[in-house]
């Protein structure tokens, strides 16, 4: 059931103390939530973790309130909010699942990188498929080197309890994936192990065109691909999927930064990092 999902803090926060400090987010890598089942069988339970890393493989990250703007559990179309303890790994802990289509709706509070070079933020950019960010950058006042960049974090994970019925839309986030077919509902006929699902990308509820999406492909055996896609003109790509695949969708939106306070007066960029995981039975 999902009507509690609030974990009470029993953890001592003098443990806590000495690990934080030290926690922090690969720079410039994916961010999804990852369940330790895609599918869940119905009154099951469902862990997942904070994960950040490349190649749709990286490090857990535990639950820290203070960097968490949103976490939702969506399913049958009805968002509800999720706390953890402080400190928890897994981040995420549900019980006594209903069957359907389960949405984990994460999006996180801004985080600050700084680059000590223009050319290693254009390299950036360009591998995120953000090819006029040079452009961009004449047309702006800020320093070429020593300047910073915010990032948050937009992620959404389709995982099926029971038979998985059910379909997702969009929530409200900033920047998001939104599956246009339910990929635990696909069937394939006979003899068939690959498919194509449709998904949209959407920044601020309108649809993004002509705009660059990752796609990790990670194995039974573990071994990951990575493709490069590009939506329509509706914000819509056609994603290719196998049977026995997990994936992983990324996509950046980079727009310039408005500091308001002297402390910010070096950052010049924001960038917001849409993601998606789910897995094809």
């Amino acid at each position: 059931m999902l009507k509690s999902l609030f974990r009470p803090i029993v953890l001592p926060i003098l443990c806590l103390a000495a690990n934080l400090a030290s926690i922090r987010p690969a720079l410039a890598h994916e961010f999804w939530v990852e369940p330790e089942k895609y599918q869940v069988e119905t009154g099951g339970s469902l862990k997942a973790g904070l994960r950040n890393g490349e190649m749709f493989k990286g490090a857990r990250l535990p639950y820290l309130d203070h960097r968490i703007r949103r976490f939702d559990i969506s399913q049958r179309d009805v968002p509800l909010p999720y706390r953890g303890r402080m400190g928890d790994m897994p981040a995420l802990v549900l019980e006594a699942l209903e069957p359907g289509l389960l949405i984990l709706l994460h999006e996180t509070t801004p985080d600050l990188i700084t680059y000590e070079t223009w050319d290693a933020f254009s390299s950036f950019a360009q591998t995120k498929g953000l090819l006029d960010v040079d452009s961009w950058s004449r047309g702006r006042a800020g320093p070429n080197a020593g300047f910073g960049e915010y990032y948050t974090r937009h992620t959404k994970s389709l995982i099926a309890v029971g038979s998985g019925i059910g379909s997702d839309r969009a929530f409200g986030l900033e920047t998001e994936f939104v599956a246009l077919q339910n990929p635990y509902e696909l069937h394939l006929s006979a003899g068939e192990t690959a498919a194509v699902l449709q998904f949209q990308l959407l920044y601020q509820g309108v649809a993004r065109p002509q705009t660059q999406v990752e796609l990790f492909a990670r194995g039974p055996e573990d071994a990951v691909q990575r493709q490069i896609f590009k939506t329509d003109d509706s914000g819509v790509v056609q994603i290719p999927v196998q049977s026995g695949q997990r994936y992983l969708l990324n996509s950046v939106v980079l727009r310039p930064f408005v500091p308001t306070t002297e402390t910010e007066a070096a950052v010049l960029w924001e960038t917001l990092w849409a993601s998606l995981v789910f897995a094809i039975p």
